[in-house]
């Protein structure tokens, strides 16, 4: 139980840091508009699955994703000077298309809706 905690604990000041570093440190103009959704980690500490979603199309979302995966060394670099962990773990970058399917659901549940013929009760 305490290994969980901890870890849960380890993915939020992943995220938070991670958010802190694009925005203010990043210069990679690939890298515009993120929002890291999510951090999840495995069970030994050793690799860090980072989801993301970006405002644009699906060629700012690949261009996006190239800069991360090539700025992820220096993003744990980074990490490695904040945070208070012995080994810093490898960082992996997915698109996060939970955002994208929920509104997709919203917009068809909002048709379903308007299309249903009116009832007298």
């Amino acid at each position: 139980m305490a290994n969980e905690q901890r870890r849960r604990r380890v993915e939020d000041q992943i995220q938070q840091e991670l958010s802190q570093i694009l925005q203010l440190e990043l210069k990679d103009p690939r890298v515009r508009m993120i929002t890291i959704s999510g951090v999840k980690v495995s069970p030994d500490f050793a690799m860090a699955k980072v989801f993301y979603t970006i405002l644009g199309t699906a060629e700012d979302r690949d261009l996006a994703d190239d800069g991360l995966r090539s700025a992820s060394g220096f993003l744990r670099t980074a990490l490695g000077k904040r945070l208070r962990i012995h080994n810093i773990p490898e960082l992996r970058f997915t698109y996060d298309t939970s955002i994208e399917r929920g509104v997709r659901l919203s917009q068809l549940i909002d048709q379903a809706v308007a299309d249903k013929p009116a009832t007298g009760e």
